[in-house]
């Protein structure tokens, strides 16, 4: 099953080219990314993997510091206007609130909430 570590990283030119080498050079493939700076010299990077485990060896290998595992729903959507408010209206219809969104490879749509179970069973993944 995929996760979503989140790294925070020093918000100046090659932190994340640090990071990305590390995990290329332990065989680790990510599948999704998106990164945003979040102030005071920061920027916090989200990341969909399938081998967490690995993925948290390089980077802290690296010298930098995963601050959360979390499990995701990865939802298949299509490349169209309206696939993203057609799965946020089932989300938001069943009472739950994404607290993280992005896309990954393939028109993946990668999603967390507080309670994933419940975000699994309005999108209707396994």
């Amino acid at each position: 099953m995929a996760k979503d570590l989140t790294v925070m990283l020093d918000d100046r030119p090659g932190t994340l080219a640090q990071m990305s080498e590390a995990l290329g050079k332990a065989n680790v493939n990510v599948e999704g990314v998106c990164a945003v700076p979040t102030g005071g010299g920061q920027a916090s990077v989200h990341l969909l993997v399938e081998d967490a485990a690995g993925a948290r060896r390089a980077i802290e290998g690296a010298g930098l510091r995963v601050s959360a595992e979390r499990d995701v729903v990865v939802v298949e959507v299509e490349d169209k206007p309206g696939s993203l408010g057609k799965v946020a209206r089932r989300v938001a219809d069943a009472g739950v609130n994404i607290d993280v969104a992005y896309l990954a490879t393939r028109t993946r749509l990668v999603l967390g909430a507080a309670d994933v179970a419940k975000l699994r069973s309005a999108v209707g993944a396994r």
